[in-house]
C-alpha cells in the first residue's frame, strides 16, 4: 500500500525501465517519479470506477428484473378482475339461491345465508365465508348439477333437471348448516 502512495526508488525503476531505453540517472527517476505516481494513482482509481459500474450495473439489473417480476403481478391481477367482470350471475342461480334460502330458514336466520359467483359455480355460503359453503350450483352448461357437502365438507355433485330438483337435497342441506352450528357450540 505505501508502494501506491509514496512509490519506492525500485518501483520506479521496474516501471521507468518498461518505456526508458536509455540509462537511468537519478534525474531520469526524478522525472518519472511523477508519471509512475500518476498513472497507478490512474490504474487504481480505474479498477474502483469499472467495479462500481458493476455492481451498480448488477444492482439495476436487479431493479429491472424486481420491475418485470411487479409488472407480470399486475397484469395477472389485471387478467383476475377482467375475468371476475366476465361472470354473470342469471336468473336461474338467484332463483335457485332463494329456494336453497327457503329451505335452511327453519335452521338459521336467512340473513346468514349468501351467494358468490364464479365463472365455473355459483356458491351459496353461510356468514359470507368460503369456508362454510352450503351448496354448489353447476348451471353453465347443458346439464345442471348441484354440489352439496357431508360432515367432513366432502362435495357430491348430483344432476338436477329443473331447480324444483332442490327441494330433494333438503336434508343434506340442512346437515350441512347443523355441522356449522355445531361448529360454533
Amino acid at each position: 500500500m505505501n508502494e501506491l502512495k509514496s512509490p519506492s526508488e525500485s518501483f520506479i525503476k521496474f516501471f521507468t525501465s518498461q518505456v526508458y531505453t536509455g540509462r537511468i540517472t537519478d534525474k531520469v527517476l526524478f522525472q518519472f517519479s511523477d508519471f509512475v505516481k500518476k498513472s497507478v494513482h490512474q490504474v487504481v482509481s480505474d479498477m474502483i470506477t469499472d467495479r462500481l459500474k458493476s455492481a451498480l450495473n448488477q444492482e439495476a439489473e436487479a431493479a429491472n428484473q424486481k420491475a418485470i417480476q411487479d409488472s407480470a403481478a399486475i397484469e395477472a391481477l389485471a387478467e383476475e378482475v377482467i375475468k371476475e367482470k366476465n361472470i354473470e350471475t342469471t336468473d336461474e342461480e338467484v332463483e335457485a339461491f332463494f329456494i336453497v334460502k327457503s329451505i335452511l330458514r327453519q335452521r338459521v336466520d336467512s340473513n346468514r345465508i349468501v351467494y358468490r359467483d364464479a365463472q365455473s359455480y355459483f356458491s351459496i355460503i353461510l356468514d359470507d365465508n368460503n369456508r362454510k359453503a352450503i351448496c354448489r350450483l353447476y348451471m353453465n352448461g347443458n346439464k345442471k348439477f348441484i354440489g352439496v357437502f357431508d360432515s367432513a365438507r366432502k362435495e357430491s355433485k348430483n344432476e338436477i333437471t329443473s331447480l324444483d330438483d332442490i327441494y330433494n337435497f333438503s336434508e343434506q342441506l340442512c346437515a350441512t348448516i347443523d355441522t356449522y352450528l355445531g361448529m360454533k357450540a
